[in-house]
Order: structure tokens, then sequence, then C-alpha cells
């Protein structure tokens, strides 16, 4: 625990009342101005405890009017009111007084950031700057003076520009970075830019005026105007990240600018601050945009610039602030992120900046108000300094000095001591039950007890302590150095360097514990038991045995640092009772707390730890348990740090850790604020490593844990200070039970010191009572047993630590002597946290808890382990771990039903709206039964409007008071409740208001009954007939069938639909005509009924068919039909009949129709009679045309067991005949294929022609028949302009096994390809692919074969041979030409080779050779031969021109056959589609 003690500065008698007082930035000085009526002002020196420096004493007859310190050098200035300027350097006492420049009073002092410039201006508004040197010496003579006519009120300097960070520069170039190397060697290499150090400080300054002005003066000293205000400035500030100015003046007006590269200024934003305008406002602004006001009122008012945010602080009455109470002054410390004020009743409020999870968090909360100092009169200023963070407070009368210190407390052998002043400690005894108070003469800085000693000491000196009766007498006192000690029997141990010192009470020294240089200098002490361990600063630890005369050596020093990677030093040291296991908190090299625990153990020397950041140790938690549960243990511990740790001083394996959250663990204070702590206790043995066995949360209120001795965790108490010393613990915080708070003497208030000690007060420190400040709270397996004895106590631990380790025979061995049901409940809550159900089963059979039994038995049908824990939890009364297992697991239904059993409704009802919607109506419902029942009828009504029920349970619950019923009935407007409300005026005889109700209601039944009561049957029709409500109608009816009134009778019963009573009443009174309509709008049974009653009577025997149709009785609908020869009749019957009728009735009515030559209608009986055969022919004879409809309905599936399969595909085929013979071939086809018969349905698909279908069933039947049907259909079409269906050829051919037939396929090709298109190399490749199919086929005949086989290989030779003339043509045309004649000699050269082809080639080549005459004599041969032939489509048109003015002669020429020229047509897609089908062929 952290509080401020203060100092009251050693003031001089004559010094007077302080004025103003100043801090220096690094070192702990003071310097404190005042002011005296009778010699004038002075200024002097304190140091950190207000301690006075004489030497640096200055007084003058004039007031000292400004204090300000230089940034690095001991060194203040003064300003006086008559204008003098002094500085006064430390510790010498040295004075320089600067030149006389001023002749009024100073009103500013500035030094620059690095104390090279001062600035110093007055009320006359001169302004000088002088330079100092290194040394902090005054340069002859001002650097700028300037005249501004007008009072001088705030000075700041502008920041210097950001250079390079040299430390960082030069860290990265050792590590090895490049860039940061050749910054600094660019002269060297030629590499990089040059290193800008940037200015050693920023010596542009601005001053404002008491007229508004704000000036500027730059490096030069040249001075310019920058911007005007109304109003005298009061403060400037300069933010640095933004680059703004800001300026607040007299009268609370905020104004920023923004500054150009020129000297001018912009505006950038004006706003008018809250506060009393007029008063002295104290206006403070942080490095990050915070400007912070106090202007005597309540509170203090805070502008976030950079979010443009503002908020208010307000003081807290609970923490011992007084109503009324006005805040003068503030200060904020930028290193600990405190806001210090001061009030006008002596107090001093601190608020910590808290740091939050979410950044987004209202910055307002981010303040936490923490436990106020008092000190003396009305506090006028505050100011925080030095590097110490040294806060002081000058309250009119004095000025003191307020430093932070920790509390300090021990625990030992129950006895505990906690500190609550610099000089005073609270003392209690727990083995005698006795509680004293100590009061010391000096600061105490730590303390050590035992059961016969007390020890205090304050680095400097140590003084013992020992109970005499109700007093403790001191033992004696001596000189000591050591910052830390320990006690143990008769010695006390102490250190100094490289050594610890055992001395006696009188402090000799009687042994000498040496450490050798590289172990290091001891720093920490620890006693448990007779073992001491000592840690020091080069992270050695070393354990003693203190059982002997003299102190021995457990150990050899452990040098941690090999053991422990990033260790920095060593924080805490503990050892367990029997020395052999020490635990270890360190700290980090970068300065942080490191989040594990160590533990070393002595004997095997080996190292383990416990990472709290992880929730677990390396190898995950020792115990057997579920991996459910280690998850749920972990996740409860994980992203902590521990801030201290304990073992029990009599059980060597029980360890404690307080742990704090991962963001609160950066100072070691900071925890005490943080709710979220968690003492973690352990079993630490070498069989079994570090075992978790038990997470428990720090009580709210409660300081820190001060010690762990079985069955105890003991906790220091927050302090509350109240005016006069009286000291509280936090409300409800206190140890359970009376505390007795008296006083023997008035005693010292916090802010009291040694000196000021009331006269009265003894010597001998007094036995007085002061608050209990330490806390007791039991460890969760010894709830209820905290009075029991050793053995039990032993029991108790080594059952909680066989069930941690999950031996549960060892477990229950420990335990089995034991006849206590309280130690029994005891173990059942154990088994709460070990979630062990077995174990608790044995311990509710010992308490002999038949309920709790019972009920733990019905939770084992729930599937989660938690939820059925948490009915073990709340069978023992344990609310909260119940409630924490639900949430685990998620039984949210559970949980509501236990927020419910509990009496915790809110949480219920919360848990019903969130998690738990299913159950949110009964849970309101629940809630509302519940404050019914305690007398709470306005909140059980809204609760039974949440859950739908106020219908019935309002009205019910007000009952007893009829005006509220009444007015709850009006206010809801429900018609359920006017209905209820209605009745209840009914049964009390108010028949009017009772129908106004039942209006209201719309209960038209209700009012017709009522009316009908009254005998005001008229007014009930008018309601019915209004409303035609079938209820009320049929009330009506009942009513008029009473009174004998039929018609109308009949008339509502028809409106009710009771149409069997208006049937019922027709019949009665021969009403025929109404019977019909009414036994229409009726069931079956009543038109049957009617139709009987119509056959009966022999009349109306169309009524009485229609009637026995409409209900479904066709037979006798027919019957009655045939019989009465109603044809229009029997036509309405036959277009209801179906398959499901009658087959018999169905052939004869079919027979009806056939008769009355309506075939169709004849058809579909016969169909639906099933008589397929019979409809079919009938649509032969009558040659009706088969519609897709009539033949689906003549189709029989092949489930059907009508017809067996033979018959239902000869009727399938019939009826595809038909189709044929009608020309519906896709119907034929359909019906074909669903008989089996595909040839035939491939038959019918041919002749409809559709290429698309026959192609596709082919595809799909893949049968070679059919395969070969769809060829040669497909040969039929234009093949030769589409490749799809010459692809489709080939692969039907293929596929169907027909080479023989895509032989002659490819000769047809082949015979194209030459005769219109004279492309004789494609020609060449078809022979050659027929050739291959025809050696491929199994012709029928092997001679005919082999003839096709001879003739197809005459013609590729013939073929071969001209296409090697036409190739050989560009090479060697000679050979060529005689190739070609050789060819005209063969005597079956034509089909293969056309005659024509061969002459045109020879023609062609005699006229491009010139031989015209050749070439005309080889063309008369070829008309010789071909007399009818066109010749220009075998010798080009050029030729013929060149050939014919070359020999003269005219040449016939002959028309172009049908086929044309296609040598220059389009059809060379063609060729290349064919092409492309041959090689594809080819490839396969």
């Amino acid at each position: 625990m952290a509080v401020y003690f203060d100092h009251r500065i050693e003031a001089p008698e004559a010094s007077g009342v302080p004025s103003q007082i100043a801090w220096h930035c690094t070192q702990p000085l003071l310097a404190v101005a005042s002011n005296s009526t009778s010699t004038g002002g002075n200024v002097n020196i304190y140091l950190q405890q207000g301690e006075y420096v004489e030497s640096c004493h200055v007084e003058r007859p004039m007031q000292p009017t400004v204090l300000r310190w230089h940034p690095t050098k001991p060194v203040l200035a003064l300003g006086w009111e008559t204008g003098e300027v002094l500085l006064l350097t430390h510790p010498s006492g040295e004075q320089t007084l600067v030149p006389n420049t001023h002749t009024a009073a100073i009103t500013l002092l500035e030094w620059s950031s690095s104390g090279s410039r001062l600035v110093a201006g007055d009320a006359a508004g001169v302004l000088a700057v002088w330079k100092l040197d290194a040394r902090s010496r005054l340069q002859n003579g001002s650097l700028v003076k300037h005249e501004y006519s007008t009072a001088l009120t705030y000075c700041i300097f502008r920041p210097a520009p950001p250079g390079e960070d040299v430390a960082m520069l030069a860290r990265a170039a050792v590590s090895g970075d490049e860039n940061a190397l050749d910054m600094f060697n660019w002269r060297k290499n030629g590499k990089g830019a040059p290193l800008k150090m940037g200015p050693q400080e920023g010596l542009v300054f601005y001053v404002s005026t008491a007229d508004g002005k704000v000036h500027s003066v730059d490096e030069q000293g040249k001075s310019s105007a920058v911007l005007s205000v109304d109003g005298s400035v009061k403060k400037l500030f300069y933010l640095e990240r933004r680059e703004v100015l800001g300026v607040v003046t007299d009268t609370l007006m905020l104004s920023q600018y923004t500054l150009g590269p020129e000297g001018g200024a912009q505006e950038l934003m004006k706003v008018k601050l809250s506060g009393k305008s007029g008063q002295n406002a104290d206006i403070v602004c942080t490095e990050n945009g915070l400007l912070i006001t106090a202007t005597g009122e309540q509170a203090i008012r805070l502008w976030d610039l950079e979010r443009d945010d503002n908020y208010v602080l307000s003081l807290d009455e609970s923490l011992g602030f007084e109503r009324g109470e006005m805040l003068n002054c503030v200060s904020y410390c930028a290193g600990k992120e405190i806001l210090a004020a001061g009030t006008n009743l002596g107090r001093v409020a601190l608020w910590k900046m808290v740091a939050q999870a979410n950044s987004r968090t209202d910055t307002k909360a981010q303040w936490k108000l923490q436990t106020p100092t008092e000190i003396e009169g009305n506090v006028t200023q505050l100011q925080w300094g030095s590097n110490q963070n040294l806060l002081a407070a000058n309250s009119v009368s004095t000025v003191l000095i307020l430093c932070e210190h920790v509390m300090s407390a021990h625990f030992g052998q129950q006895v505990a001591a906690v500190q609550l002043s610099p000089s005073q400690l609270s003392i209690s005894q727990y083995a005698s039950g006795g509680h004293l108070t100590l009061r010391c003469d000096m600061h105490v800085k730590g303390v050590f007890v035992t059961k016969d000693a007390v020890t205090v000491w304050n680095g400097k000196q140590v003084t013992g302590y020992e109970p005499s009766g109700a007093a403790l007498r001191n033992t004696g006192s001596f000189q000591c150095d050591s910052q830390v000690l320990a006690v143990h029997g008769e010695n006390i141990y102490t250190v100094e360097p490289n050594k610890v010192q055992v001395r006696t009470p009188q402090g000799t020294v009687k042994q000498l514990l040496a450490f050798s240089e590289a172990e290091g200098n001891p720093v920490l002490l620890s006693v448990c038991q007779a073992y001491l361990v000592v840690g020091t600063d080069t992270a050695h630890i070393k354990v003693f045995d203190l059982t002997r005369r003299e102190a021995k050596a457990q150990c050899g020093a452990k040098n941690l640092v090999d053991q422990i990677p990033g260790l920095g030093a060593l924080r805490s040291v503990k050892c367990n009772a029997n020395g052999n296991q020490v635990s270890v908190l360190i700290t980090q090299v970068n300065g942080r707390p490191d989040h594990k625990v160590y533990l070393y153990d002595v004997e095997m020397d080996t190292i383990t730890h416990f990472d709290f950041f992880t929730g677990r140790p390396p190898s995950g938690l020792s115990q057997a348990e579920d991996t459910e549960r280690l998850q749920a243990r972990a996740s409860e511990l994980r992203g902590r740090c521990p801030v201290s740790h304990f073992w029990d001083e009599s059980e060597p394996r029980l360890f404690v850790c307080e742990t704090v959250p991962v963001s609160a663990d950066s100072s070691s204070t900071d925890h005490m604020h943080t709710a979220d702590v968690s003492v973690v206790t352990f079993f630490s043995t070498q069989e079994h490593g570090l075992l978790l066995q038990d997470s428990y949360p720090k009580p709210a209120g409660l300081q820190a844990l001060l010690a762990l001795d079985v069955p105890y965790y003991y906790f220091t108490c927050k302090l509350l200070y109240r005016r006069a010393g009286v000291f509280l613990p936090e409300p409800g915080e206190r140890e359970p039970g009376p505390v007795e708070v008296t006083a023997a003497g008035p005693p010292l208030s916090p802010s009291s010191s040694p000196a000021q000690a009331p006269p009265s007060a003894p010597d001998p420190a007094p036995a007085a009572q002061s608050p209990h400040m330490v806390s007791r709270r039991a460890l969760r397996d010894f709830v209820g047993l905290e009075s029991c004895e050793k053995a039990t106590r032993d029991a108790m631990l080594n059952f909680s630590f066989y069930l941690t380790t999950g031996d549960m025979d060892e477990a229950f061995k420990s335990i089995k002597l034991i006849k206590s049901e309280a130690v029994w409940e005891n173990m059942a809550r154990m088994c709460v946290k070990n979630q062990r159900l077995d174990v608790a089963r044995v311990c509710l059979g010992n308490m002999g808890n038949a309920r709790a039994a019972r009920a733990l038995r019905e939770a084992e049908a729930e599937p989660e382990l938690d939820a059925r824990v948490a009915v073990l939890a709340m069978q023992l009364g344990m609310l909260e771990d119940a409630e924490k297992l639900y949430k685990s697991c998620q039984r949210h239904d559970l949980l509501n039903k236990f927020y419910q059993a509990s009496g915790q409704w809110q949480q219920a009802i919360e848990t019903a709206e969130n998690h738990d919607r299913i159950h949110l109506r009964t849970t309101y419902y629940s809630y509302a039964k519940y404050l019914e029942a305690v007398g709470d009828k306005n909140m059980a009504l809204v609760y039974y409007e949440k859950s739908d029920t106020h219908r019935f349970e309002v009205p019910r619950m007000l009952l007893d008071d009829a005006l509220s019923l009444e007015i709850y009935v009006n206010k809801m407007k429900d018609k359920n409740i006017f209905k209820w409300w209605a009745q209840y005026l009914e049964s009390q005889s108010d028949m009017e208001s009772a129908l106004r109700y039942y209006e209201y209601g719309q209960d038209w039944l209700s009012l017709v009954r009522v009316h009908c009561y009254q005998g005001n049957i008229q007014k009930a029709a008018e309601i019915a007939n209004e409303t035609g409500n079938r209820a009320a109608s049929y009330h009506l009816a009942r009513q008029y069938e009473t009174l004998e009134e039929i018609k109308q009778s009949v008339h509502f019963y028809t409106r009710a639909q009771a149409y069997n009573n208006a049937i019922r009443l027709c019949k009665e009174n021969g009403l025929d005509d109404q019977l019909m309509n009414l036994a229409l709008l009726s069931n079956p049974e009543d038109m049957m009924e009617a139709a009987c009653y119509y056959e009966d009577k022999g009349i109306h025997m169309d009524r009485a068919v229609m009637l026995y149709h409409k209900a479904g009785h066709f037979s006798k609908a027919l019957e009655l039909a045939f019989a009465t020869q109603q044809f229009s009749a029997l036509q309405l019957i036959a277009e209801d009949l179906n398959e499901n009728s009658d087959p018999a009735l169905l052939a004869r009515c079919s027979d009806f129709f056939i008769k009355h030559s309506q075939y169709e209608k004849a058809v579909e009986l016969l169909v639906a009679a099933k008589k397929y055969h019979e409809a079919l022919q009938l649509c032969l004879d009558q040659s009706m045309t088969i519609t897709d409809d009539l033949a689906e309905s003549m189709t029989v599936s092949k489930e059907s067991k009508d017809l067996s399969d033979e018959a239902r595909k000869d009727l399938l085929e019939r009826i595809a005949d038909c189709c044929m013979r009608q020309g519906n071939y896709h119907l034929a086809t359909k019906k074909y294929t669903q008989a089996g018969n595909k040839l035939k349905a491939m038959r019918a698909l041919l002749k409809s022609g559709d290429t698309e279908k026959i192609v596709f069933f082919a595809g799909v039947s893949r049968q070679k028949e059919i395969y070969i049907m769809a060829a040669n259909y497909l040969q039929s079409l234009d093949w030769r302009k589409d490749p799809e269906i010459m692809k489709n050829i080939i692969g039907f051919y293929t596929k169907g096994r027909a080479l023989d037939l895509l032989a002659g396929f490819y000769e047809a090709c082949a015979q194209v390809e030459i005769d219109d298109y004279q492309n004789y190399e494609k020609a060449l490749g078809a022979f050659t692919e027929a050739y291959k199919c025809l050696t491929k086929a199994k012709g029928r005949s092997p001679g005919e074969q082999e003839a096709k086989m001879g003739d197809l290989q005459n013609k590729i030779t013939l073929v071969k041979k001209f296409v090697q003339a036409r190739r050989l043509y560009e090479e060697d045309p000679v050979e060529a030409v005689r190739l070609c004649e050789a060819l005209l000699k063969e005597s079956e050269l034509d089909p293969a080779v056309r005659i024509g082809d061969a002459y045109g080639f020879l023609v062609e080549h005699h006229c491009q050779q010139g031989n015209f005459q050749v070439a005309h004599r080889k063309l008369e041969e070829l008309q010789k031969l071909l007399p009818a032939l066109n010749i220009s489509y075998y010798v080009s048109q050029a030729s013929l021109e060149v050939l014919q003015k070359a020999v003269g002669l005219p040449l016939v020429r002959g028309q172009l056959s049908g086929r044309g020229d296609h040598r220059d047509s389009g059809g060379e897609e063609d060729e290349v589609e064919e092409d492309e089908m041959l090689e594809l062929h080819q490839e396969n």
C-alpha cells in the first residue's frame, strides 16, 4: 500500500508567510519565497525531507515575485518587485546579480530548454534576454532588450524541431544496421546524407502582454507581433504534436492558432472555458494536450484538446472529503500520471490515470480518485518536481513536502504489523488476541515481527521492541545502514557489501555470512521457521540453516542467471518451512516484472516455474484432471503477473501467489487499485512438482496479501483518513466481528511529524488502540474449521493435497478417523472446487445430508459436469460457486432457475432476456407471483403483462379491490378482460353495465344471450344479423324455435351454419324449396338424408339425383338417373367418375355414352375402368385421334398389377401402331420405347425426320441395327455441307460394326472430292480409309469382297499416280507430263481419275511452255473423247484465251455445267471440314 507522507519544511522563525514555491526539474531542491511585514521578503531552499539549507538564504527588504530553476543546473533565478534579478547557486549559496535592466516588478522569468538563455520581463513591458555559458555564468550585457510598454504576463520557448535520435542510431549501428553506420561515416565513405542533429535547444520564444498581444522573438532577437486577443493573457502553451499555440485569457477565453513560417498566426478555434470569472484560476497544460483548470469550485475542469472533449472531476464524500469543499490549485505529474488538487479545507486530492483496455472508453472513466492526504490550512499552491516525483503544498502558513511511501507490513509467528503513518504502526497479536499501537521516534522504512519482538528500521537506524504487558518496551537501538533486515530468535540479520551480518538485539555483530564478488551483494532477506534465504544483486540465492548456534549454509550459492533467460534482477525471494524450496520473483532485463514465479529445489538443484501469462507451468498442470477442467483453470489464471508470494509458516508444501492482470503490473503499487486481484494457492513437492490447488479472488477493498498461515490468508486493509488522526479501514473490509477503536491520548494524524507529537505522550511507546489493519480470510478448505485442532488441520491438508494429486486412496486414508460433520462438510466444499463428485457422495453420506445426496443423484442426468457440480454447490450453500459453474457450462436455463430459487430476480430476468428466451415468459410469471406474494401488486401487474398471463392473473389479483380492477379493465382495453369483467358484472345483476362491456369485448353471443334473457329478441336479431356471429345466431335460432317462429329459426340456423338443424325444421314443416339449398350447403350425411326424403316422397327426383351425386353416392345417383331417364344428370355424374369409381358403374356409363355417340367420354370411362383394349379398339373403330393425354392414360405402369408384363407391352405396341397409322410418329416412338421395341421406335422416329432426336435416340439405344439405321438415314441428308452429320455417320457406322457400309461412304466422299472439288489428295485419303474398312469388314461373299478390294486398290493406284504427277510437276515437269500421258493409256482410268483432269493438266503444261499447237491437239483429243464436255471446267479460262490467240482459231466454248467451276467457289470451308472429319477417323 502506498500513501503520501508529509515533511514540513524546517523554515527559519522569521521567514514569514510562504508566497511561492518552485521545484527543480531533476534534483530534490525546493525553493520557497516568503513575505514578512517586518523584514520584507526572503527565499530559502529546502531538501527532500524539508531540511533547511542555510547557505542558500536570500533576504531583501522587498517582496520576491518570481522563482525559476535552471533546467539542469542547481541555479535559481529570483525576481523581485524592484526589478532586481538574482541568480542563486546551490549548495554554495553564491549569488550573482543580473545587471540592472528593469525598474518595475519582475513578472516573468523563463529559461530555455538547456539553460543557455534567460528571459526576464517586468510590469513596465521591458524584456531582456541574457546568455549564460556552460557553467551557468552570465555573459556581459543582455543579448536583447525590447520595450512593449505594457506589463508582460507569460513567456514560453518554442521546442526545437526534432533531429535524429543519436542514441537510437548508435544502438542500430552497433547491431549492424548499415544505414545507421553510413549516417555516422558519411564524410568518410561519401554514402548517405549527413547526420542532422538539429539545434540543441529552441531559442524562439513567445511573450504575452497585459493588453492581449503575443509577440515572437527569434534566435537573432528580432521581435514581431503574432496575434492579439481580448483581455490579459493568463497562459500560453504550445502543442508540439499539432504545432499549435494556445492562449488563455484572464476571462478564461481559450484560443488556438497555427503559426506560419513567416511568423503569422491563423486562428483555429475560440471557446469560452467554464469556471468562475474573476477568480485566480490555476491552469496547467500537459504534454499530451490536456488543459486543466481550478477556479475555486467544487470540481476541476479538463479539456482534451487532442480529442476535442471536456469533462469535470469531482470529490467523493465517501473517501473523506466534505460537502462544499473547494478546489483551489492543480498540478500534474507526467511520470506517475497523477493529478493533484488542493482544497480550501487542507486536503490534497489525487486522481490516478488508470489504463483502460478499450481506448474508446470515456476519458473521464480513466481517472480514479485516491484516498486524500490531509494537511493543515488552505492549500493555495501545489507543484510536482524533482526526479523523485515529490509534491510540494503551500498551505499559507507553511509548506509541506509530500513523498510517496510504500506502507511497511509484516506477519510472523501469529503477529502482524502494519504501518499507519511515518512513525506509527498497528500491532495485532493473534495468539493472545492483543492489539497494540507502536509510535516510534523515526520514520519507519521497514518492520519485522516475531512473537517476542518488533523490529523497525529506517535505513540508518534499527530499533527493537518487545511486549511488556499492555505496552511495547524499547529494547535498544543501533546504527545500521542496511536497507533490509530479518529476525530469527535473538538474532538480527542485516546486510552490507558482500556480507550478511548476524547481530544481537543491541547491534553487536556475532557472525558474518560472506559472499564472494561473483555472488554479489546481499539485497534480499527472508526467514521462514529456522531457514534464511538470501538474494544478491547478481541474482544468486543461498539458503542458511538457523537451527544451530551459528547459521550454516544449506547449499552453495545458486546462480539464477544461468537458469533463467532474460533475468534482470531479483524482486523477491522466499523459502518454505523445511528450507528445501525457494520461490523467486524477478524483473526482466527490460525492467518489466516477469510473468513467472520460479521455484528452486535446494536438494534436487532444479528450477521449475509457473507462467501466469499462459496460466500453466511449462508442461501443463501436474494434477490428473480432465481436459475441460484444465482449460477452465488455465483460462482463469491466464494473462496475469505475480506481485507477491508467501510460503506457509508451518506447512512446507503450501505456497501462495498474489497476481494481477498483466496491464496492471507496470508498477509495484498500481495493483492495489485493481479490482481483479487473484490469490493462487499451490502445493509444491519433489514428487509431484507444482500443483494448482485453488484460485481465490481478493475481496474488494482489502489492500494486499500479507501472509499465509493455515487456516487463514492474512490481508492488509485499506486506510481512510479522517480529521483528528483517526484511521479507519474501508467500510465493510474489517475482519468480521466487532472492532474496538479506542485511543489512549490523542493519536498522531498521518500528517504529523515526530516533532509534533502531543506533549503528554510518554517516552515509552504506549499501548494505544488503533484499528485492526489486518483482515483474516479462511482458506477454502478450512471454511468453518478455523478453530479446529492440529490433527484435524493436518488431516484436511493431506486430504486436499491427495485430492489435488488425484490419489483418492490416500485422500480417504487421511480422513477416515474424522467423525466431525463440520469437517466432512468442509471436504464436500473442497469437492466442489476440485469437481470430484465421487468423493462428494462419500462426504454427504458421512454428513447424513440425505437431501443433498438425492439432489446430486438426480443431477446425474445432466450432461455437463459443471452443471452437476453446481447442484452440489447449491446444496452446500456455495451460491457464488454454483453461479460460476452454471455460467461456465452455459446452462442458462439452470442458471435462471438458480437465480429464481435464490431470490435474485433481476439476474434471473436478465439471464432469461439475453440467453434463455425460451423461458422468458415463465420467468416473468414467476417473478410476478413473487411480487404478488410480497405485496408489490403494481410491479406484479407489470410482469403479469410481460408474461402474457394478465388476462386471468390480474383480475384474480385485484378481485378484492373492485375500483382498482375497473380502472385496470378500462385502461387495458383488452377484449378478453372486457369479457371477464362483463361476466363479473352479470353475476352481480348489473345487466346494463354487463351489456356495455360485452359490446366492448365484442362478445356477441353474450350480448344476444342477455338481450334474449331480457326479452329484447328484436335487438338480439339485429346484433346477430350485423355481426354474423355463428354462436350468437345459433342461440337466437334456438330462441325462435322455442317461440315456433320456424322461418326465423331456419334463417338463423343457416347463418350459424347449423344446417342439420335447419334441414330438420324444413322436413318437419314441409319447406321443400329451402331444403334443397340447405342440403347442398351441408355435409354429405345431410345431403343423403335430404335425397332419401325426396325419393321417399316421389317428387323432385332430379333433386334427389343431384343430392346423391353431391354426397358421393354415384351408384345410387346413376341408378336413380337411369330409372328416371335423366340424361343431363348422367352427363354431370360421368364427369366426376374416375379410376377409383366402381368398374361396373364405369362400364355401364361408357355403354350409355357409346349408344349416344359420345365416344370420347366413353373412351375416358373405359380407360378409367381399366378396359384398355376396348378403349383402344373404340378409338380405331371410330377413327379417334389418340392424343398424348389419352395415350398416357392408357399406359399401364410397370408396378401395376392390372396387366402382366407381356400384356402391358402388347398394349403399348398396339397404341404405338395406332399412332403410326395416324402419323403421330413421336408418340409412336415413345410407346414403342416403353414397350421395349427400340427397332420399331427407331423406324417411327426415322419417319418423323427429326434428325436431332434420331441422333440422340441412336446414341442412347446402343444397338447395332439402330446405329446402322441412323447412319443410313443421315446419308440421305446433305452431309457434304454439315460436318456434324458426317461425324455422326462415321461414328454410327463404326459403332454399328458396318465397315462395308462405312467403306462405301468413304468412296462416296472420295468421289465428291474428285467430282466437285478436283481434290485428288483428299480423295486419295478417302479411298485409303475405304480400303482399310473393307480389309476389316466381313463380307457375305469372299469373292465379291475381293473384287471390291481389287477395284478399290486399282482406283487408289491410279489416283496416287495422278497425285504424284501433279506434285512432281514443280520439280520435273517433263517426268510429270510423261506420267500423265501414261495414265491416259490406262483402260480403266475413269472414274478413278477423270480423263478431263488428265488432259487439262497436259493442256495447261503446254500452254505454259508455249507449245500451243501441242496444247491445241490435246484439247481436240479431249473433245473427241468427251464431245459434250465443258472444256472450261478442266482448263482455266486464262489458258483458253492465250491458246485462242496463239492458234488463231476460235474455240468452241461450251456452257458451264450445272456443277460449275468449283475451283473459285466458296467451297474451301467445306473441304476443310471434310478433311478434318477424315483425319479424325484416321486417328481413331
